[in-house]
């Protein structure tokens, strides 16, 4: 039943429609990754084969997590610390630390978008010439000569970084329909347009069907290996946007009576799409670039990462016909998929204070997005800015999320959650889900993840990350997990400034009738 509070919540925006949260959901889960990761992952996990347990990893680990996201934020309408908040007071922090993980990637996330930026531009006269590594390391970057080196601030990538900050900002400040609907609405197709366009244009370079063929062609023997599952399961886990607070954010924005299940089909398998044709189009260039160099993609040194994107895909552009334009669309469309995923998590960080402090959509854009802006800066507008980004994105994204999603599947499967959620989701979907979810997210996710953060762990402390000095691995990649740790007990601390509205929703079914009665006498246990 319904719990008296002190103060009535200010009434939470709302997506105009189901098109409005598809469009924003597959922005969110569109980003740089797609591009630049899943091409190189697939490459060298089994190529052909590797789609095999990408589809599986997608089926039972990837779109059973987008249930369960869109679950609790469209039953507890709330950003991340609110939503846990509501299942258990004590649970408010894990929703924090699903924000502060938000909060360290927007700070690194920005400053690719800026770099992406610069080069969009770069290529309308290929300003780095027949030397992209030097020109991207030594004259853009200017990185320091040894890791640890404490690099001076860059001037042009310093005001790239504010021009995406300002754009941000102006975003959230027009709020969810007006900023982040309409922004969706608009660059999403644009972005379709724009790579649709490059990778026909790929796909008639001299070299392009050797590059699919290496992309492509299966090689069976490697589905006996758990790397390539692991692998599977890791590119899903971490390319749709889940357990760390973005669906749950974006889902409690869709009016209560919504369809949840159909929405998660469409966003799951437009991102995997996407991702598919990002692979087509990265290695018909590649097979190019390998002809012209008369070698084989296996000899490649950089298929994927940020020195496919800002070196081997500069060096195509510049001996291609046409290149200019090839490059400009492929800059831009990084541009348009980071922003897109980047407005999506600063969201989390700002409907987090909203709920806590009462802030409104400009108050929130302007001082979340004042200290995000100082920091991202701070750190990598610097000559040592590349170093520091490599390791805080491997830290983050490989222990920080991991682990996220580990704690927030054991808290709902400790306190009878997962049947509750099941029971919503079929209440408001008209695809209803079954047990086999049930145990897949009872049972073989948390498997799942249990193994990769294992094998993660293993990965980072048995062998120096990157060849880099312990002290900096620890200072930058541990230090990050501590800091997201820190942030979100000091935050869970905080009083709230209005009422978290702490209320168990009319039940209706009979799994919410149990869960009423636990949560009743848990709220007098703690009153």
């Amino acid at each position: 039943m319904a719990r008296t509070t002190k103060s009535t919540p200010k009434k939470r925006e709302q997506w105009s429609g189901q098109a409005g949260f598809i469009f924003a959901a597959i922005g969110s889960a569109v980003g740089l990754g797609n591009i630049w990761r899943f091409p190189g992952v697939a490459y060298e996990n089994g190529g052909g084969a590797f789609i095999l347990p990408y589809l599986i990893a997608l089926l039972t680990a990837g779109i059973p997590i987008l249930f369960i996201d869109y679950a609790l934020g469209n039953r507890f309408r709330g950003a991340p610390p609110t939503v846990f908040r509501r299942i258990r007071k004590k649970f408010e922090w894990l929703g924090w630390f699903q924000t502060i993980i938000c909060f360290v990637i927007i700070l690194y996330y920005a400053v690719i978008i800026a770099w992406a930026g610069s080069f969009a531009f770069f290529s309308l006269d290929l300003r780095w010439g027949d030397d992209a590594r030097s020109f991207f390391t030594n004259d853009y970057l200017q990185v320091t000569q040894e890791v640890g080196d404490v690099g001076a601030f860059v001037p042009h990538i310093l005001f790239g970084l504010l021009a995406v900050w300002i754009v941000t900002l102006l975003i959230l400040g027009f709020g969810v329909q007006k900023g982040l609907e309409r922004t969706n609405i608009v660059f999403i197709p644009l972005l379709v347009v724009l790579f649709a366009a490059l990778v026909i244009r790929a796909l008639f370079l001299p070299g392009a069907m050797d590059g699919l063929n290496a992309l492509f062609t299966p090689h069976w023997a490697a589905l006996a290996d758990p790397q390539v599952w692991l692998a599977a399961y890791s590119q899903i886990f971490f390319s749709l946007s889940i357990a760390f607070g973005i669906m749950i954010t974006y889902s409690s924005y869709i009016k209560k009576r919504s369809n949840l299940t159909g929405p998660g089909l469409v966003v799951g398998f437009a991102n995997s799409s996407f991702e598919v044709l990002a692979g087509i189009g990265v290695f018909s260039t590649l097979g190019f670039m390998a002809q012209q160099q008369g070698i084989s993609i296996a000899d490649m040194d950089d298929i994927k990462g940020v020195m496919l994107s800002f070196v081997t895909f500069p060096s195509i552009v510049a001996s291609m016909p046409g290149g200019s334009i090839f490059g400009f669309l492929f800059f831009a469309s990084l541009v348009l998929a980071g922003l897109t995923s980047l407005v999506s998590l600063l969201q989390v960080v700002s409907a987090s204070f909203q709920d806590k402090f009462g802030w409104d959509a400009r108050q929130a854009a302007v001082r979340v997005g004042a200290v995000s802006a100082v920091l991202s800066i701070l750190l990598f507008a610097r000559e040592d800015g590349l170093f520091i980004l490599d390791v805080v994105d491997k830290w983050t994204n490989e222990i920080g999320i991991v682990g996220s999603a580990i704690a927030m599947l054991v808290a709902l499967l400790a306190f009878g959650m997962i049947p509750v959620l099941r029971d919503h989701l079929n209440a408001h979907s008209s695809f209803r889900i079954g047990k086999t979810w049930q145990v897949l997210v009872s049972i073989v996710v948390p498997v799942v993840l249990l193994w990769m953060m294992a094998a993660q762990i293993q990965s980072v402390v048995g062998t120096p990350y990157s060849n880099n000095p312990v002290w900096f691995n620890t200072l930058y990649g541990w230090g990050a997990v501590a800091f997201i740790v820190l942030a979100a007990t000091i935050m869970t601390l905080v009083k709230w400034k209005q009422s978290p509205d702490e209320f168990v929703p009319e039940p209706t079914l009979p799994n919410e009738r149990i869960y009423a009665k636990s949560i009743q006498a848990n709220t007098q246990g703690e009153n």
